[in-house]
């Protein structure tokens, strides 16, 4: 059978040029990650594992019966103002391992029973867990691979993680009208996010899940109500509509005011029931209707 871009030598080598003169992200740092130095996302080289194990707090479909199996990366892309990780997240912190010890770590978590190996914001380091993740797939690895990540990629990127990657577990944080620049570093985020959503659904469509429920392949997107309006909802919502009426969105309600967020006007509060229900009732009079 042949072998699609994520399996592919060529493949893991242009990422390995791009570590280089690191694009990983639309940020495009350009400094070489490779040699140690550090970009927006304040790590180097060596992924930093700052948890992993099984998960039952993510979507039913990646939970199953044992788990979601989560490994928490140190490190991101992205320095939203609310963020909720950012002790791990906008701090670096973490435990290193190689692209071996991932591999493993991800043979004893479907030992363990998860249903997937759930890489929560991996882009920043997408080189060596391309290889973690082909060496897991060499030794017997069977579950899905879940690419857990915050949206702002590079369309060159997912396109060389076709074929590797069977579930994309992506934000759409902010629709275009959103004051992406000031919430999140990212004034292009909307631009990013959509071109790459296409890229996404192209390579594996729709959420599918087997006889129990479980996803085995698919794109699940995740949107995080603001207060106030300020995630441009509807703009989001539109967009994945078009997608897809079949795309499944979760519409998640646990927005709450923390790192720092008392800097930008309307975040110190979280969204009410009528704000909710609005965003909610807005999807499904565009016809979605899976994930909330």
């Amino acid at each position: 059978m042949m072998e699609r871009n994520g399996n592919t030598d060529a493949a893991l080598r242009r990422l390995d040029e791009i570590f280089r003169n690191c694009a990983l992200c639309p940020r495009a740092c350009g400094v070489d990650r490779t040699a140690g130095e550090r970009g927006s996302c304040g790590v180097g080289p060596v992924p930093l594992v700052t948890s992993a194990g099984p998960h039952f707090g993510e979507e039913p479909e990646l939970v199953g019966h044992g788990g979601s199996g989560t490994i928490f990366f140190g490190g991101c892309n992205l320095h939203c103002l609310f963020c909720q990780n950012a002790d791990i997240s906008q701090r670096a912190t973490g435990r290193p391992a190689g692209p071996e010890e991932l591999a493993r770590l991800m043979l004893t978590l479907e030992r363990n029973g998860c249903q997937n190996v759930n890489l929560v914001t991996p882009t920043h380091l997408t080189p060596p867990l391309v290889r973690a993740a082909r060496l897991a797939r060499g030794m017997g690895l069977r579950v899905p691979l879940v690419w857990n990540c915050g949206g702002y990629e590079s369309r060159e990127v997912i396109e060389l993680l076709d074929g590797l990657v069977e579930i994309y577990m992506p934000d759409f944080k902010y629709g275009p009208d959103a004051p992406a620049g000031e919430l999140s570093g990212a004034p292009d985020y909307f631009e990013k996010c959509s071109e790459v959503f296409q890229e996404m659904h192209r390579q594996v469509g729709v959420l599918e899940t087997d006889d129990r429920g479980v996803a085995r392949r698919g794109l699940l997107i995740r949107h995080l109500v603001l207060p106030g309006g300020l995630a441009d909802s509807r703009g989001v919502l539109r967009f994945i509509a078009e997608l897809s009426p079949e795309s499944y969105v979760n519409i998640m309600d646990q927005y709450r005011p923390c790192h720092r967020a008392g800097e930008l006007g309307g975040l110190n509060r979280r969204p009410t029931q009528d704000e909710l229900g609005e965003v909610r009732g807005y999807a499904r009079g565009l016809g979605l209707h899976r994930g909330f």
